[in-house]
């Protein structure tokens, strides 16, 4: 189990624009903010868009979410030089020494786009059933080596006549024995799957609980 000797869990969410990123931040942190102290770190391209709209919903106090520009490429200021968010993850840690976990949120990126290692310790990767069943068949690092994927708004297969049984599959097929969730957020279908994920990778909770 996890001691106040540990530095805090990184978790990195990343996903295409319009997965539902900002939005799993949000219940993520509402979830959790009263068991956990908690930062976000928001990645966008030109704006600081992500963390006006969860300053907004009230996911956390608006000093505990700091926005990163990152201009151009979002996936290389989580990758190939991740100094930026590096170093707005270190301002927020001195600002709030306690923290237990630190969200960083990427700019909407491709299937090709990961986190450095040292910058996350744990990624989660969005991506959403309006995209197409055969997203997780595309595979990418994003599907195949994220610590989990989380196939988002579930409630729209119907509609755009997408399976999620063939989504599994592929899911499994693509992942091995790396774990997946669907979830739909409107209803918090799924949510606490994502949440018990973070806290037993994060030792926070034993894996039998």
């Amino acid at each position: 189990m996890r001691t106040k000797t540990l530095p805090p869990l990184r978790v990195g969410i990343g996903g295409p624009v319009g997965s539902g990123k900002t939005t799993l931040v949000e219940m993520l942190c509402k979830t959790m903010r009263d068991s956990h102290d908690l930062v976000v770190v928001t990645n966008d391209i030109y704006t600081k868009e992500d963390q006006r709209l969860l300053t907004v919903a009230g996911a956390l106090e608006p000093e505990r979410i700091m926005g990163v520009e990152t201009g151009g490429c979002p996936h290389t200021a989580i990758r190939e030089d991740a100094s930026i968010n590096l170093e707005a993850v270190d301002r927020m840690l001195e600002r709030f020494p306690q923290a237990d976990v630190v969200f960083i949120e990427s700019g909407g990126d491709n299937l090709a786009a990961t986190f450095s290692p040292e910058l996350s310790d744990l990624t989660l990767y969005v991506i959403d059933v309006a995209g197409g069943e055969k997203i997780p068949r595309k595979g990418g690092p994003g599907i195949t080596r994220s610590d989990l994927l989380v196939i988002n708004k579930t409630d729209l297969a119907p509609h755009v006549g997408a399976s999620l049984e063939i989504m599994a599959s592929d899911a499994r097929q693509q992942r091995g024995d790396r774990p997946f969730v669907f979830t739909n957020l409107k209803t918090r279908e799924g949510l606490q799957s994502v949440i018990d994920f973070i806290r037993v990778k994060g030792l926070f909770q034993p894996a039998s609980a």
